[in-house]
């Protein structure tokens, strides 16, 4: 019955919506005749032209695209009847629970989702292909219980009719949201139709959010209150325990050129490892903002409707759902060769990806160190020997004190042990006498040869003054740590690892327009600036395009780090002097007319630039 809604609310407000072209069509016809009145009659045609061309064409290309799209099925592992018949009989079981057809395919894919689709033709009147998505983290983490209610839930899109219907809501918004983006932002025929598709996508949303209220009392119908509300509850678990282990595992590997072999098994080896982190996370009470524009109701919400329907028992099943399907490890390493691109990463396996993004994330904190010693002493090619050279020739307070502004030059000399303590535990590396152990409970520890936890602080304390070097040469030749092989690896700083934090359109650099990414790491000056109001367009198509560190390479970069002082001389607009260490002047002025990237862009490139030393 819902499902019907939304296509026939569907159905009239995308009429609306051309009603709406109709309109305008009129109104441009009116405005030709009136502008035709006032000025040359070639002037007049070229307007009313314009217009005509800017309105149909925008209209009817994203009509016909919205008519000719045929979705595709996402990225995955497509699972047969052969091969997974106990995962094939569940679904089965569902479907006929839930009085549905079950799908035709049945798709293991690398996210924390289940979803349906079908491909029904004319309009959803004719059934079409249905397919089944089930994302490999549901798999390692719910129950056999809860498995069922999530996939009841989806079925229950089936029974309701949302997936064949959903076709004309799905093609209502690719062609309201095609005519708005070819129109552009700043042409006035663009305004209503805008306005109107907000009022379409206000009333579909309201009802995708009834349909998936519809679909829970499925869930419940097939696998109980308690499977069903668990099962909620988890997926906010889940999601949190996926998002963390990209963070903290995943990610920086990627980042550092670095793969592990088996991503989804690493994914159930840190949920196991991680159990009572987990059993805190569930007792947290998750309230979810909620909005008129969401397509689902929050979660909590959900929870509670679904506990608050009439009783339904069914006797729970406490297996993991992976055990549905036989070798689920054997299929996480061909998802990961089906979904993950390696491009030139290196695949390596847990314990030794640990290990090499670990001293990679290292050999990063070290190159910091070296650069800034490298700034004091004006030379960048700059290695551990060097800077026990110096310590030892006694400008050890002279590096110290860029490392710790605030600080007198005997408090830093004191406290240069620190970034000393980061290269000598490198070199010991370097030298094969340490390496980092991979854990799934806790980071990278640092042991030794014989898998002993290892600290270098205190060796680091003695390399750090010059009356106690030669002790630390000793102790350093003894441990058979090589101190030649810790040296700068980028003697420039690169936006490797950076995340946008803003970005601001139109900026004039030293007089020059450029659009300016504001990174966590330093800007980047889009070179090649042109129409005020097209500043957003220009910054998101290069952020969509190009990986922030290519575009760093291509275009100026300015690190922090090489930024010696800010004098910011107008806050709005901003207006800002940038000395840099070499000397070099950056004159930073924001124009009254260009874009933000974000509400927040100005404010963080003020909170960056005071981080350095503000005159």
């Amino acid at each position: 019955m819902v499902g019907r809604l939304r296509v026939l609310l569907s159905l009239v407000m995308l009429g609306g919506f051309y009603l709406v072209a109709l309109l305008q069509l009129a109104i441009a016809i009116g405005l030709g005749v009136w502008v035709y009145s006032l000025v040359h009659q070639a002037v007049a045609i070229k307007i009313f032209i314009w217009i005509i061309i800017a309105l149909v064409g925008s209209v009817g290309a994203a009509l016909w695209n919205a008519l000719r799209f045929k979705p595709e099925p996402p990225p995955g592992v497509v699972i047969h009847p052969d091969t997974a018949p106990q995962l094939w009989a569940e679904v089965r079981g569902l479907a006929t629970a839930a009085g549905t057809r079950p799908p035709d395919e049945i798709r293991i894919i690398p996210e924390v989702n289940a979803a349906v689709s079908e491909h029904a033709k004319l309009m959803g009147l004719i059934p079409g292909k249905r397919y089944l998505y089930i994302g490999m983290p549901l798999l390692q983490t719910l129950t056999v219980s809860q498995l069922r209610s999530v996939l009841g839930h989806e079925l229950g899109h089936y029974s309701g009719n949302h997936t064949k219907l959903g076709a004309v809501a799905y093609r209502g918004r690719l062609a309201i949201q095609g005519t708005i983006m070819r129109i552009g932002t700043g042409n006035p025929i663009g305004w209503a139709f805008r306005g109107y598709g907000r009022l379409y996508l206000l009333v579909d949303n309201a009802v995708a959010r009834m349909q998936e209220s519809e679909a829970d009392t499925v869930a419940v119908k097939v696998a109980g209150n308690e499977a069903a509300a668990s099962a909620l509850r988890e997926l906010l678990v889940i999601e949190s325990a996926w998002s963390f282990y990209f963070a903290r595992y995943v990610g920086p590997g990627a980042e550092a050129g670095f793969l592990p072999d088996d991503l989804f098994g690493g994914f159930g080896e840190l949920v196991a490892a991680r159990q009572d982190e987990l059993v805190k996370l569930r007792e947290v009470e998750h309230e979810v903002e909620s909005s008129v524009w969401d397509t689902h109701p929050p979660i909590p919400d959900r929870v509670r409707a679904i506990l608050a329907m009439p009783r339904v028992y069914q006797h729970p099943d406490t297996r993991l759902s992976g055990d549905l399907l036989p070798h689920l490890g054997s299929l996480g390493r061909t998802l990961q060769a089906a979904v993950v691109e390696v491009g030139g990463r290196q695949v390596l396996p847990w314990p030794e990806f640990t290990a090499a993004v670990a001293t990679a994330n290292l050999q990063e904190v070290a190159d910091r160190i070296f650069r800034q010693v490298g700034r004091v002493i004006k030379d960048r090619r700059i290695g551990l020997p060097a800077v026990l050279g110096l310590v030892e020739s006694g400008r050890a307070g002279e590096i110290a004190e860029p490392f710790f502004p605030g600080k007198t030059k005997r408090e830093a000399r004191e406290l240069l042990y620190q970034p000393v303590d980061a290269l000598i535990t490198l070199a010991a590396i370097r030298s094969g006498k340490a390496s980092f152990r991979h854990s799934w409970a806790q980071r990278a520890e640092l042991v030794g040869p014989d898998g002993e936890l290892v600290d270098f602080e205190e060796l680091a304390r003695l390399a750090a003054t010059a009356e106690t070097l030669p002790q630390a040469r000793i102790r350093l030749a003894e441990l058979g740590i090589e101190i030649e092989t810790t040296a700068v690896v980028e003697q420039v700083a690169t936006a490797k690892g950076a995340d946008v934090i803003g970005g601001l359109g139109n900026v004039k650099i030293d007089k020059v327009s450029h659009d300016l990414l504001i990174l966590d790491t330093g800007l980047i000056f889009l070179a090649g600036a042109g129409d005020s109001d097209e500043g957003n367009k220009r910054m998101h198509a290069a952020l969509g395009s190009t990986p922030i560190p290519e575009l760093a390479r291509r275009h100026r970069f300015l690190p922090y780090e090489e930024i010696a002082a800010v004098k910011i001389e107008k806050e709005v607009p901003v207006r800002a002097t940038l000395t840099l260490h070499d000397g070099n002047v950056v004159a930073l002025h924001e124009t009254w007319t260009g874009d933000q990237l974000t509400k927040q862009s100005r404010d963080n490139l003020l909170q960056a630039l005071r981080q350095t030393t503000e005159v």
